[in-house]
């Protein structure tokens, strides 16, 4: 007789509460349509996509057998959030993922109860979790905290500071440990490996996961057998062990695919648990959907796509990557210099450092997610001879300061800082904007930053780092194509604190600093036809200021409006304080400064993120008729 099909049910789940109605063997059903659905829905938004596909059974087990949001389940990275996002009561909107006021493509607070903690960034769970559970421990909200931490999160320091704390609070707790081989490139290090071998003995995992960890939460009759395992396997090299000797009970491996092995895994240990916890689950990135599980990247960010054939639709470029211009600099100065090294934190494909180690796989060094250490390293190659390029998104380089400040800075070491995705990048929104690494970097001693105007100017500012051997030195460029200006055939090095005049013009002057300047040239055509013709200069250094260039502007306008893709005190601060030293301001000078707003704007493209920071030409245009008391009717 044949079986009848089952009813679908992800129509019958408006909220996790509604999954506790469900026998396990619908939740397989459920499994399996929470898996098409996330992958329709991101073949429509584009996105994060692998992550989301190896965590379906582990989140359909989480919702199941615990009580969100009364428990807090913390995702890290928010990567993995997409099929928890569709269970919680987003489902209607789960189109809108990474578009203008629509959902964020990270767990986000301000969006749902069902998102406890915000996690743009990495290896934050355990320490949140852990924040979470002492509260409750201390007459704060009431409930369970959950910590769902990807292998390559867990090689930060932050993670391991997590555990030490919590295994010494000694409070209940479960950590998550989705261990699936695969971050956004394949996860090096020694702790990689470690995990690697503790499912590689085949039916050796049942002994060890009867010995260590799980004695207590194994129903009575079989706790005598599981103790005698335990003996049994007395002083060998045990798995959980780094984990336990941290004061965690390791529970684990276990397959993060299989539901009759997550629920009863989970009831269980929910139902008994005293103390933390470390489940060890093993997933697949992009498990379930063929075209993510054979990418290289397991699927782990992609555009818009077709279900079907998985090809994903891409505008059409007519002009390189900045991020590939650097990466082909980079390889070409290293060909001539062998003292030149390159470091990234576990971003090869995202920084473009991926061609460096095709082509110099011995000088190119892949240090997982950690960023405090990559800067530290590279401090340390540069103090022994090399030549480092510490190669780090922008956002993820303010993990790094101290180390900035005090490896780096204060020694004077001659480390270049490739800072990629400057400014405002689009649909990753607020928690991954470049907006503070001017600001930052500018105020430290000795410290030279630049700003690439575009990709021709980004390949000179490459060998200007490479020749600049007397400290640190910093270079920033956007996310997306360049402005397909002409390329030079080889680098050439700048000269350190010089900017250049772009277009003349009177009255006023703008000195950009980075790629606003075609936003500047654009104002600056809508302003010429109406006789307005501003001076237009290219600072190309935030540190040092090309003092002479600016008093000259100064001493030939009568305004001068500084643009740059930055917060707050960062370059139009050190032009105001230098203006303010030489007394400018004493004679009533015109000065104004454009920059990002204080404060974190929502995801969108990024021209419509500019229109919101206004510096956009409009706004440019705007100012600069501001500046010269010309009123001029408000744009529809």
């Amino acid at each position: 007789m044949t079986e009848r099909p089952l009813t679908p049910l992800l129509d019958r789940v408006r909220l996790p509460a509604d999954l506790k109605g469900f026998s396990d063997r619908e939740l397989h059903q459920l499994a399996n349509e929470l898996r098409a659905e996330t992958i329709s829905a991101v073949s429509v938004t584009g996105g994060h996509l692998g992550a989301g596909l190896g965590v379906v059974e582990l989140t359909v087990a989480l919702h199941a057998v615990f009580d969100a949001p009364r428990d807090k389940i913390i995702w890290d990275v928010g990567h993995q959030c997409y099929p928890h996002k569709i269970l919680t009561g987003r489902r209607d909107r789960i189109r809108s993922l990474r578009q203008k006021g629509g959902l964020s493509g990270f767990t986000k607070r301000a969006e749902s109860p069902y998102d406890p903690f915000g996690a743009g960034h990495s290896s934050t769970s355990i320490s949140a979790a852990l924040g979470f559970a002492m509260a409750r421990e201390l007459g704060g909200e009431a409930g369970d905290a959950i910590a769902v931490i990807g292998d390559g999160a867990m090689s930060a320091g932050m993670a391991f500071e997590a555990m030490n704390n919590a295994g010494h609070l000694g409070k209940r707790l479960f950590v998550v440990l989705n261990d699936n081989e695969m971050s956004i490139s394949p996860p090096v290090g020694a702790l990689s490996s470690y995990l690697t071998r503790l499912y590689s003995g085949g039916p050796y995992q049942d002994l060890k996961a009867a010995a260590k960890g799980a004695v207590s939460l194994l129903p009575e009759p079989l706790q005598e057998g599981a103790r005698r395992a335990k003996e049994m396997l007395k002083g060998m090299a045990v798995g959980g062990t780094l984990f336990e000797e941290m004061g965690f009970t390791y529970v684990g491996p276990v397959d993060g695919h299989d539901l009759d092995q997550l629920l009863p895994l989970l009831r269980t240990m929910k139902a008994r648990a005293t103390g933390p916890m470390l489940i060890h689950v093993v997933t697949k990135k992009g498990k379930g959907y063929a075209p993510a599980e054979t990418a290289a990247d397991r699927g782990h960010a992609t555009a818009k796509f077709n279900v079907q054939t998985g090809v994903q639709t891409k505008a059409a470029s007519n002009a390189p990557s900045y991020t590939s211009v650097f990466a082909q600099s980079l390889v070409a100065e290293a060909e001539r210099d062998e003292r030149i090294v390159a470091v990234t934190a576990a971003m090869p494909e995202g920084t473009g450092l991926s061609l460096f180690a095709g082509r110099f796989p011995r000088r190119c060094f892949d240090v997982g997610i950690a960023e405090q250490h990559a800067v530290t390293f590279s401090a340390g190659l540069a103090a022994g001879g090399m030549k480092p390029f510490c190669t780090i998104y922008s956002t993820f380089l303010q993990r790094g300061y101290d180390q900035l400040v005090h490896d780096v800075a204060i020694q004077r070491l001659p480390v270049r800082f490739a800072i990629d995705r400057a400014g405002l990048v689009g649909a990753d929104g607020a928690t991954h904007a470049g907006a503070y690494d001017v600001a930052f970097l500018a105020n430290l001693p000795g410290f030279v930053v630049m700003a690439a105007a575009d990709e021709a100017e980004l390949v000179h500012m490459v060998a200007t780092a490479a020749a600049h051997d007397t400290g640190p030195i910093a270079f920033r460029y956007p996310r997306g194509e360049g402005m397909g200006v002409e390329m030079p055939a080889r680098g050439v090095p700048l000269e350190i604190g010089r900017g250049r005049v772009v277009a003349e013009g009177g009255r006023v002057a703008i000195l950009s600093f980075g790629t606003r300047l075609a936003e500047v040239l654009k104002a600056r055509e809508a302003l010429a036809a109406r006789g307005l013709a501003p001076t237009v200069a290219d600072a190309r250094f935030a540190k040092p200021l090309d003092r002479d260039l600016i008093l000259r502007l100064v001493a030939e306008h009568e305004a001068l409006i500084c643009v740059e893709e930055g917060a707050i005190g960062g370059f139009g601060s050190h032009v105001a304080q230098l203006l303010a030293e030489a007394g400018v301001f004493d004679r009533g000078y015109c000065f104004r400064s454009m920059v990002l707003p204080d404060t974190f704007i929502d995801q969108s493209s990024p021209e419509d993120m500019y229109t919101t920071a206004a510096m956009n030409a409009p706004q440019i245009e705007a100012k600069v008729l501001e500046v010269l008391g010309v009123k001029v009717a408000r744009r529809a």
